[in-house]
């Protein structure tokens, strides 16, 4: 509940402060392949090693969609059957890794458990469409799309598989009453054969406390290795897995390619690079569009498949890097505020029929790269403008538009401005005009 509640915070806009999300295992490993971060690899080995000793305790403890169909379990409570382990699910995550493999996030938008949770919290509306299926789900099957849907769930599950620890039933104790298998989140617990797919179980540990005999136990349980007997439907299904990986790979690549030409211009979070890039990496959990304190990143729509800005209604405060900072995929690479203040995300524009020459634009800029001559319209420092949209907001006159840049890149270091009067201005009639001077050095 700790997680989830952090998560509701996070998603909410309240505060990020315990960065429980940036342990997501879909947005590790595209951090690990996009920016190859040391301290990403090391928490998804840390997470791959906790599997193999505890089982499947991330789709209990950390996975917010898993949580939420606890909740609903909880809301529901509902009677649980046996449920088949499908293998179905191997071939969806090899398609999310090979599409993720090749460049491309478009399957990850759509079925991994952490994006989906996010575009629920945000109030998107694939993310309410999902959760209403969710419910449908929870209340016929359980928690099935965590046993045999969720590509997440299905990697996990052969490591826990073959985990250290895992719940089992003492045939001495247990009297077969079923009322383990009935309270069962995932449905893996066979009451007739005593046994517990630990390969499917999300570990909510519910068994242990229902059973009124203790005969459900949590541990290590001695028993002969079983013999290795490859089965024809085995390897066709590994075969098949296989080939989905390779041809999502190739289509993940194809798709990074052909992305350019169907992406609208639209300006980027600073750390984003460049359209191409950022629409195939970003996981749209809308993070960054929650966590915005000027509410400018808008989620994706049908023009451009990702968050992106629109200075409408605001423009990207100067002092701020909240998106870098919390994006959980690397997608926004995380930069300091000092790199932000000079990456050059947009190219503000004058319109100069309708300017009407009162430089509040030199004024408000961060970077003093507007100036102006007396009576003249104001020039902008194209190699100094990093496209914040301040100026925009501040036109009385709608005179200043913010277009897009094709790569985002660093301005050169910002001059030094002295600030002056220059007198016989002829707006508002005269008296004193403010101007920014390049300092004579």
């Amino acid at each position: 509940m700790l997680v989830a509640c952090l998560a509701v915070a996070a998603f909410a806009g309240w505060f990020y402060k315990i960065e429980i999300l940036d342990w997501q295992l879909a947005p590790l490993v595209q951090k690990v392949m996009v920016d190859f971060a040391v301290a990403a690899l090391m928490i998804l080995l840390a997470i791959a090693l906790v599997t193999l000793i505890l089982g499947r305790v991330y789709c209990a403890v950390l996975c917010p969609l898993g949580i939420m169909q606890e909740i609903l379990e909880l809301v529901f409570r509902r009677k649980r059957k046996l449920q088949k382990n499908r293998p179905y699910k191997y071939l969806i995550a090899a398609a999310l890794l090979g599409m993720m493999l090749g460049g491309s996030m478009i399957v990850a938008q759509k079925i991994e458990p952490y994006t989906i949770a996010g575009q629920i919290l945000s109030g998107a509306g694939y993310g309410l469409a999902i959760l209403a299926v969710l419910a449908v789900a929870v209340w016929f099957g359980g928690r099935v799309f965590c046993t045999n849907v969720c590509p997440v769930g299905a990697i996990l599950g052969i490591m826990a598989k073959h985990s250290l620890f895992r719940i089992y039933i003492d045939d001495k104790a247990c009297v077969a009453c079923g009322g383990c298998a009935k309270n069962c989140q995932a449905g893996c617990i066979d009451v007739k054969n005593k046994a517990i797919d630990n390969e499917t179980c999300v570990k909510c540990l519910k068994c242990l406390s229902v059973c009124p005999k203790g005969a459900i136990k949590y541990g290590r349980k001695a028993k002969p290795e079983p013999k290795f007997e490859p089965s024809r439907r085995r390897l066709l299904g590994l075969g098949a897995a296989v080939a989905v990986l390779a041809v999502a790979a190739k289509s993940g690549v194809l798709m990074v390619q052909n992305a350019a030409a169907k992406i609208k211009k639209v300006i980027l979070p600073a750390g984003a690079g460049n359209e191409q890039e950022f629409v195939n990496r970003c996981l749209n959990c809308n993070l960054c569009v929650a966590s915005c304190p000027m509410k400018i990143i808008k989620k994706a729509n049908d023009d451009f498949g990702a968050v992106h800005i629109d200075y409408s209604d605001g423009f990207c405060n100067y002092d701020c890097h909240e998106c870098s900072r919390v994006c959980p995929s690397g997608a926004i690479k995380s930069i300091s505020l000092e790199q932000k203040q000079k990456m050059q995300i947009g190219l503000a524009v004058i319109d100069e029929k309708k300017c009407v020459k009162c430089g509040l634009c030199v004024m408000t800029c961060p970077r003093k790269a507007i100036a102006r001559e007396m009576g003249q319209v104001p020039t902008i420092d194209d190699t100094n403008c990093i496209g914040c949209g301040a100026c925009k907001a501040k036109c009385t006159v709608k005179a200043i538009e913010i277009v897009a840049v094709e790569q985002q890149k660093f301005c050169k270091e910002r001059k030094n401005y002295v600030f002056g009067f220059d007198g016989n201005s002829t707006y508002f009639g005269g008296g004193f005009d403010i101007v920014w001077r390049q300092e004579n050095t």
